[in-house]
C-alpha cells in the first residue's frame, strides 16, 4: 500500500515539473512569435516610409523646383535604416527585460547617485532613474548605493560599503 501512494507521489510530482516546464516553454514560444511578428512589421515600415520618401524626393520635389541629387538621397535612405535597426534593437531589450514588480523587490540592489543626495535626489538602479532618500547624511555624485527600504514611491537608500558587497554577493 504504502508502495503505490509513493509510486503516485512520484508520478503527481513529474506531471507537476512537466506541466511547469510545458508552461515556460509555451511562453518561450509565445516571446519567440511576438519578437518575430515586430520584426516582421518593423521591415514593412521601414520598406514604406523610405518608399515614400524616395516618391516625395523624386516626384514630389520636383514639382516644386526643387532638385536632391541620387548620392543625397541614397545616403538619407541608408541613415534611415540604420535608425530603423538601432531602434528595433533598443525596443526588443526593452521587451526582454524582466519587469520588476513591486518596490520591496528593489530592497539591497545596489545603484549609482545621479545627483548629490543631501536628503532626496535620484538613483539608477538596474538601469531605471528612481527618486530616493538618504537614509543617512549626504551621498554624492556618482557613489555606490544600497535600498535598504522605501517611501511611498521613493526608495530609501544608503551609501555602500566594502561590508555590503560582502553580503549581497
Amino acid at each position: 500500500m504504502r508502495i503505490d501512494a509513493l509510486y503516485w507521489l512520484i508520478i503527481a510530482f513529474i506531471f507537476e515539473y512537466r506541466q511547469q516546464d510545458h508552461s515556460a516553454i509555451m511562453k518561450q514560444r509565445e516571446l519567440e512569435k511576438m519578437m518575430r511578428a515586430r520584426l516582421i512589421l518593423a521591415i514593412l515600415s521601414t520598406l514604406l516610409e523610405e518608399a515614400a520618401l524616395v516618391v516625395i524626393v523624386l516626384v514630389g520635389l520636383p514639382e516644386l523646383d526643387i532638385e536632391v541629387p541620387l548620392g543625397v538621397l541614397i545616403t538619407v535612405i541608408v541613415v534611415w535604416g540604420v535608425f530603423s535597426i538601432l531602434l528595433y534593437q533598443m525596443g526588443s531589450r526593452a521587451l526582454r527585460r524582466k519587469p520588476i514588480i513591486g518596490l520591496s523587490v528593489m530592497i539591497g540592489s545596489r545603484g549609482k547617485a545621479v545627483n548629490p543626495l543631501a536628503l532626496e535626489g535620484f538613483v539608477r538602479i538596474k538601469g531605471e532613474l528612481w527618486e530616493a532618500k538618504s537614509d543617512g547624511g549626504r551621498i554624492n555624485t556618482g557613489k555606490q548605493v544600497m535600498v535598504v527600504g522605501q517611501d511611498g514611491l521613493k526608495l530609501i537608500v544608503r551609501q555602500s560599503n566594502k561590508d555590503d558587497l560582502a553580503v549581497t554577493k
